[in-house]
């Protein structure tokens, strides 16, 4: 698992079967890379997010059918980095 942040959606309006209506994120790891994952819990722009991979993010997106290799795993309310800096709701605190 990882911690990454939604940079924004990402709307395609062709795509494989294998996705189905699933939504997609772009998210933001903190070298700037970017990476797409499948979103099952509603993530917003700016929510940090822990990320599941490989062939457990099929499990985690609900359905083992979705050809997908990340999913979004749940929204990070609070953390802090280990270099005192905090991130999420309190992010305004630093």
């Amino acid at each position: 698992m990882d911690i990454l942040q939604v940079e924004a959606p990402l709307v395609c309006t062709r795509r494989i079967d294998g996705l189905k209506q699933m939504s997609l994120r772009i998210l933001r790891d903190e070298k700037g890379g970017r990476h797409v994952a499948v979103d099952t819990v509603g993530a917003r722009e700016g929510n940090w997010v822990f990320t599941v991979s490989g062939s457990a993010a099929r499990y985690a997106c609900g359905d083992f059918a979705v050809l997908t290799d990340l999913t979004i795993g749940g929204i990070i309310d609070f953390w802090e980095d280990g270099k005192d800096r905090p991130h999420g709701k309190d992010e305004t605190t630093k």
